[in-house]
């Protein structure tokens, strides 16, 4: 196995996740504690063992977070590099300690995303009353706001919007075939002992929920929570010199990529989630020298219905169009060909925002492992994390078995 360990290469050896659901009795550093000792623990290192610390929290940006983390597991004085970067956040602090590994300053980091939402409600930026006066002003000489108008900046709508223009644009797709990605996700959250909400709910029910924004409504939509989630990287050359057991369940990390929206016409007004989505596949696969083709799991950002959809097309799961008779076939549901979002998803898992980037890298992980109990791909070897933050952030990550 040493042999066969490039002293360039980045790996997972340690990886936990906590339970995303609503903690009263638990503050933020309470969740990210449990979810850092986890990690530590399960790649049999200490935090004496940490040349680098990134910490996300979306909510508490401005907390020092890392360093607080820090009062609690050890302080060690390392670096610590307090993230935000909407959605993407936990996968920004992946990202952060990769770099930090990639350029020689570290060998060993830990990743952690924590956030505290408990029942925060509907986010985004709902229609503000406004004086009926048109004069420029502000950064862009607006002469009024657009939201509500010109798009909107609440998170159900934004997505609706991003779904329907793609159901305008291609045939298949519509109301039902939305509905059915909320259906796998409820349906595969039944095996995840860590997801928030863990219960099969029938394509009518869903359909009949309450309506949020069309076509995604209530059981279409993540929830809002708390949680954490952590993992440990190290290099290829301080892997090389860890036990046979650690080495062992390695995982690798073949692409590590972070987006922003490059310019578009429609991301004026409306947000982009698939410009950058796409570059950032594009990126990764050339970078870990893959396709989708080669795909054993893929955890998706399906914030709403709308958007797991969207991004079996950018992600390269379908073909292009093709998202509606990707998911009537079967393609993504566990048992497919590309089983999306085993975990339940955000829809059902839970989206404590901060948290989800690393998350998504511990579930593909425990896949990879063949440690991820009932829910488990098996023979997985290979698979994709995928987040996307407004604004826009867009974090992929690959990850491959070690080889045997």
């Amino acid at each position: 196995m040493a042999a066969q360990i490039a002293s360039d290469s980045v790996w997972v050896v340690g990886a936990h996740m906590t339970r995303f659901a609503r903690f009263p009795d638990q503050d933020l550093i309470d969740l990210a504690s449990e979810s850092a000792m986890g990690a530590l623990a399960d790649g049999r290192v200490t935090v004496g063992d940490i040349d680098v610390l990134a910490c996300g929290s979306l909510f508490e940006a401005s907390g020092a977070v890392g360093q607080r983390l820090q009062k609690q597991i050890g302080q060690t004085g390392v670096p610590v590099y307090n993230v935000a970067n909407a959605c993407a956040t936990g996968a920004t602090a992946v990202r952060t300690v990769m770099m930090a590994i990639g350029s020689g300053e570290a060998q060993i980091g830990l990743a952690v995303g924590v956030e505290k939402m408990g029942k925060m409600g509907l986010l985004g930026g709902a229609t503000k009353k406004e004086k009926q006066v048109f004069e420029p002003s502000g950064r862009y000489g607006a002469v009024t706001g657009v939201d509500g108008y010109l798009g909107t900046a609440t998170m159900p709508g934004v997505f609706a919007q991003a779904g329907m223009a793609y159901a305008h644009d291609h045939d298949g797709v519509g109301f039902e075939q939305f509905a059915r990605v909320a259906y796998k996700n409820h349906l595969n959250s039944t095996l995840n002992p860590l997801a928030q909400y863990q219960k099969e709910f029938s394509m009518g029910e869903i359909m009949e929920s309450p309506m949020m924004s069309y076509p995604n409504t209530l059981l279409m939509c993540c929830p809002t929570g708390d949680g954490a989630a952590a993992v440990v990287l190290v290099s290829g050359e301080r892997l090389a010199s860890m036990p046979t057991d650690v080495r062992r369940r390695a995982v690798k990390v073949s692409a590590s990529v972070l987006t922003s929206d490059p310019f578009t016409e429609d991301c004026q007004v409306q947000p982009d989630v698939n410009t950058l989505t796409r570059n950032a596949a594009a990126q990764a696969y050339e970078k870990a020298g893959i396709g989708p083709e080669d795909l054993d799991l893929v955890e998706l950002h399906d914030c709403f219905a709308t958007a797991e959809l969207i991004h079996y097309d950018n992600l390269g799961l379908c073909e292009p169009g093709g998202a509606g008779e990707f998911i009537d076939s079967g393609g993504p549901f566990r048992d497919g060909p590309t089983p999306v979002n085993v975990s339940g998803g955000l829809i059902s898992k839970g989206h404590p925002i901060g948290a989800t980037g690393v998350a998504n890298v511990y579930e593909i992980t425990a896949h990879l492992r063949g440690e991820a109990g009932h829910r488990q791909v098996e023979g997985a070897r290979v698979g994709l994390a995928h987040v996307i933050g407004l604004a826009s952030a867009c974090g992929v990550h690959i990850l491959e078995k070690a080889a045997a």
